[in-house]
């Protein structure tokens, strides 16, 4: 083996190392083990009794963990005690802990491999429902915390006349809205605004509806199925505000469902989009966002996007220009990139 090889040879070795580590913190997730690994050291025997699983698997777990640098080790055999360091707590505890985010899709999308494999045999594609809930379950966690941490104050920096008649009362439409939490968030910050949350999936709409019901959202928010184009019924320029959050990127027909957009959104208002943060062009070997966001591609959006036929095929890389092409194509006269910064995601607002 050449050195060319084995450092690619390595490399593989590395990312195997890695995807096994990452599954060794989903169980100890599953099993609520970090939460009591917090404020003062525990042998293996003081872990099983407190979280109620086997000793010997406590032990094998614990020292797995501390061998990846997970948790810290003190004492002598046999009475190590194990601790979670305060800097990675906050990633690994919490309700739900921020560490679901990138722990359940590798989980999730295992179960789920001989299925893709099979759309590409068949140049089919996989329903979104298809993935099972540990995967749906994480996606939801992720964009969870962006919508309820972030989008009303990116809403009110970036767009403060939009804002501004949010406040007073004016209409939101979410198109998209899979388990509701975007539409959720919207209607706990405007709360004198009628949201509306539409998606195609009649199971996501179920879960939105029961979700809002759950979290205590205000009665100004509903939820509605509509047809993969958009709604069958555009309002006539009643919304104030069109978003599509995270969404488009996996709508079969893109173009279509903005149309439904501008014919919705009030001529003083705006269509807001949030997608992946693709790079402006293509280029490899790509830096870690563009190889995530390909990855998710690949096992997730494309084949949801292929599910419906005809359909555009656009997967997580949704560049710019893309976006650009299916606004202009929809009869959108203004796509702006808003001055929003975050890692993976960015916000146009289309006129």
């Amino acid at each position: 083996m050449n050195s060319g090889e084995a450092a690619f040879a390595g490399r593989l070795f590395a990312a195997g190392i890695a995807a096994a580590e990452l599954l060794t913190i989903g169980l100890g997730l599953r099993l609520g083990l970090y939460a009591h690994l917090c404020g003062r050291p525990l042998t293996a025997g003081e872990l099983a009794g407190r979280a109620g699983i086997g000793p010997r698997y406590a032990r094998e777990w614990l020292e797995q963990q501390a061998a990846a640098g997970i948790v810290t080790v003190s004492g002598e055999p046999p009475e190590h005690r194990f601790l979670l360091p305060d800097a990675h707590r906050a990633a690994l505890t919490g309700d739900p802990p921020p560490a679901l985010a990138s722990v359940l899709p590798a989980a999730g999308i295992a179960p789920v491999l001989p299925r893709i494999a099979e759309a590409y045999r068949r140049d089919g594609g996989l329903g979104y429902h298809e993935y099972g809930e540990d995967f749906r379950g994480a996606q939801t966690e992720l964009n969870r915390a962006v919508f309820e941490g972030e989008l009303a104050g990116w809403i009110r920096s970036a767009l403060p006349e939009v804002h501004r008649r949010l406040v007073r009362g004016a209409g939101i439409a979410d198109v998209g809205c899979g388990s509701g939490w975007s539409s959720i968030a919207l209607a706990r910050a405007y709360p004198r605004a009628a949201v509306t949350g539409f998606d195609s999936d009649e199971a996501a709409v179920g879960e939105a509806k029961a979700n809002a019901a759950a979290a205590g959202a205000p009665d100004t928010l509903a939820f509605a199925r509509a047809a993969a184009d958009g709604p069958a019924e555009a309002p006539g320029g009643g919304y104030a505000l069109v978003c599509v959050l995270d969404a488009l990127h996996d709508m079969a027909r893109p173009v279509e469902v903005l149309r439904w957009c501008r014919r919705a959104v009030h001529a003083s208002g705006g269509v807001l989009l949030m997608e992946p943060k693709a790079a402006e062009e293509f280029a490899a070997p790509a830096g870690e966002v563009e190889r995530f966001l390909y990855a998710v591609s690949v096992l997730h959006c494309l084949p949801v996007g292929l599910s419906e036929r005809p359909s555009a095929g656009t997967g997580t890389v949704i560049r710019p220009s893309v976006v650009r092409g299916y606004a202009h194509a929809a009869g959108f006269q203004s796509v702006a990139v808003l001055s929003v910064e975050h890692p993976l995601h960015r916000l146009y607002w289309l006129r």
